[in-house]
């Protein structure tokens, strides 16, 4: 069976106030679910949350990892059991190489360490999928990288860890055409059976890369109307008006 994230009645509050006001969802491996509402509506709330951030509180309701709660769980446990988090907003980590920070993070969601080899040839090939320039391993962790430089970073994590469940947090916010496509392109080949995608974002073009396979409104801390594609682009031609109270 395949593992799934499941969020049953979640209420979250931050610094005192409920953004999250019973949100009920499901995410299977070999699933893309694409998360779509309006600013403030509390997708990115919900994705700190899924990660274990400690300033996002579950008040109420439940989030399981392959049938176990995790609502208490550090984010480095929730990590090493095969969850995922790109952040929108990707943090510099001054005097630490790409290189040493993605070895420590892939050896600490491993049971064993790899091997230097093929660590190394691994990162290398998946630097090749994302066009990043080889120079990049021995910069520091997005000291210096531009938007879409980061975003790739986060893609780049993402296909050397091989979560089970990754959720991406307007992984499309700031990026041009290229930069786009470029990351929707490695997001598409990590895609498949071993692999479930929570994709979060306000607008429609990643999503002209990136085919999913639900697709849920969100408004008000919770999950409002639950479709196919075809509900994208009616956001798209009618906005999220219609679900604001």
């Amino acid at each position: 069976m395949s593992a799934r994230i499941e969020i049953e009645g979640l209420k979250v509050e931050v610094e005192g106030k409920e953004i999250l006001t019973g949100l009920d969802l499901t995410v299977a491996q070999g699933e893309t679910h694409a998360l779509m509402g309006p600013n403030g509506s509390g997708k990115s709330t919900l994705a700190y949350a899924i990660a274990g951030h400690p300033a996002y509180e579950v008040t109420a309701g439940a989030i399981r990892f392959d049938g176990e709660d995790v609502t208490e769980m550090a984010p480095n446990e929730r990590a090493a059991a095969g969850l995922f988090l790109a952040m929108q907003y990707p943090t510099e980590i001054p005097g630490v190489s790409l290189t040493n920070f993605m070895r420590t993070a892939v050896n600490a969601t491993s049971e064993e360490d790899m091997p230097v080899r093929q660590f190394m040839t691994k990162l290398r090939e998946h630097m090749a999928d994302l066009k990043m320039d080889g120079k990049f391993l021995e910069r520091n962790v997005n000291e210096g990288f531009s938007g879409g430089e980061k975003k790739r970073f986060e893609i780049l994590q993402m296909a050397m860890l091989k979560p089970r469940i990754a959720v991406l947090d307007e992984t499309d916010s700031g990026l041009d055409v290229d930069a786009l496509r470029i990351v929707s392109e490695g997001v598409n080949k990590l895609r498949g059976p071993d692999l479930g995608v929570l994709l979060i974002t306000h607008y429609t073009r990643i999503l002209n890369y990136i085919t999913p396979d639900h697709v849920h409104v969100m408004a008000g801390g919770r999950i409002v109307k639950t479709g196919g594609a075809d509900l994208a682009e009616m956001l798209e031609a009618e906005g999220y008006e219609q679900f604001e109270s």
